[in-house]
């Protein structure tokens, strides 16, 4: 009787002729996350994903497997040759194992027959093995509705006994859905949406923009931080850093004061464009959430659209701040990104920031910049960091 990791997928299984790309890349990602851990036998089989435990520590096993992005459910299986007393034995041994953890007074048996030469049936399986429990073990009733546990019994070419089932992340494995260039703040919301992103299969790299001097170094390791987070969930990926100052500075010289932040959003924009476009990326990904702050009304966010023409994700556009905190506090980047250390935004910040720009006036502004060359200097003098952990 051997032990080992039962990985199963959710949306992966409504691929149809693309299923097996989607599983290898979710097989490359699990492999890489373990990777470290010794050399475990991880393979594919009838739409599982299998990792021998031996003498392995299933629950750093786990740990790693449940944070990758593809995974629905975890399971710590017993696997034997088939045979259906040895089934009873092993699942009255697997409840006894439960009740003795937890306590529990309830139970049911969920099981599933994928070998159809078996001669019982699901329910008739089911049926078979609780009455056995139930028989052979004190203080236990079963409930089908609401039990405290399940014992799941799988028939297939072997048998499958297993008391629970850890939630992954769900989503799609990263690589499968294209790349697209996160711009990341310092704050709360954007390393959510690039996490967000990320779980729908999009390799994810990340621009950040300061203002050194003008912002701290503890600033910048604040967002290498958030940067290495998020490098846990989407794998290792490219930070290009960018000084926004100069194109700040002469903003603050040329145009209205209420338009500074209108405006460096837009030159943020066009340039993690020119970045997206030389990398062969496909589109944006921004924090933003309608109304959040200035520059996130309907109004602004057209008017920093029109600054590009490539896509821009923004998957907490209506989004609560609560629900945004949740998936930050969830991802683990919440406490790094309320840290008290200052972003490009902070610089040169009007006290009156325009909350209904119109494009055309915005666009005049811009006619006394020499925006072209603001662009080119910043993008020579950016820094390029590799993320890893």
């Amino acid at each position: 009787m051997d032990k080992i990791i039962v990985i199963r997928y959710g949306e992966i299984m409504l691929k149809g002729d693309n299923k097996r790309f989607f599983e290898d890349k979710l097989v490359k990602h699990i492999r890489h996350a373990v990777s470290d851990l010794g050399k475990l036998k991880i393979y594919k089989k009838d739409s599982r994903i299998y990792i021998d435990v031996e003498d392995y520590s299933e629950k750093q096993i786990i740990d790693r497997v449940k944070k990758v992005f593809g995974v629905a459910l975890i399971s710590v299986a017993k696997r034997f040759p088939m045979d259906f007393d040895v089934i009873k034995q092993v699942a009255l041994e697997s409840l006894r194992e439960q009740i003795s953890l937890h306590q529990y007074k309830t139970f049911k048996v969920d099981s599933k027959r994928v070998d159809k030469k078996f001669p019982l049936t699901s329910p008739e399986i089911s049926k078979e093995i609780g009455g056995y429990l139930l028989e052979n073990q004190e203080g236990i009733k079963v409930d089908v509705h609401n039990p405290e546990v399940t014992i799941y019994v799988e028939v297939r070419d072997e048998a499958f006994v297993f008391a629970d089932k850890i939630h992954g992340l769900g989503g799609l494995p990263i690589g499968t859905n294209g790349k697209a260039l996160l711009l990341l703040s310092g704050g709360i919301d954007s390393p959510v949406a690039g996490w967000m992103v990320g779980k729908r299969g999009v390799e994810v790299e990340a621009v950040h923009f300061h203002s050194y001097p003008f912002t701290s170094e503890r600033a910048k390791e604040k967002v290498m931080d958030l940067a290495k987070i998020i490098s846990v969930y989407v794998g290792k990926f490219k930070l290009y850093s960018v000084n926004l100052l100069p194109i700040q500075q002469e903003i603050n010289e040329k145009c209205p004061e209420e338009e500074m932040t209108i405006l460096s959003r837009r030159f943020m924009m066009r340039i993690a464009e020119a970045i997206a476009e030389k990398k062969g990326f496909n589109a944006l990904i921004t924090g933003e959430s309608i109304g959040q702050v200035a520059s996130q009304t309907v109004e602004s966010l057209h008017v920093t659209n029109s600054a590009v023409s490539m896509p821009v994700f923004r998957p907490l556009i209506a989004m609560d701040k609560v629900d945004i905190i949740e998936i930050a506090k969830k991802v683990g980047t919440f406490e790094t990104s309320i840290l008290p250390f200052e972003d490009c935004c902070t610089v040169f910040l009007p006290k009156r920031p325009i909350t209904k720009p119109r494009l055309e006036k915005i666009l005049k502004s811009e006619e006394g910049l020499e925006a072209q060359r603001l662009i080119d200097e910043a993008l020579e003098n950016m820094e390029i960091e590799e993320i890893t952990l």
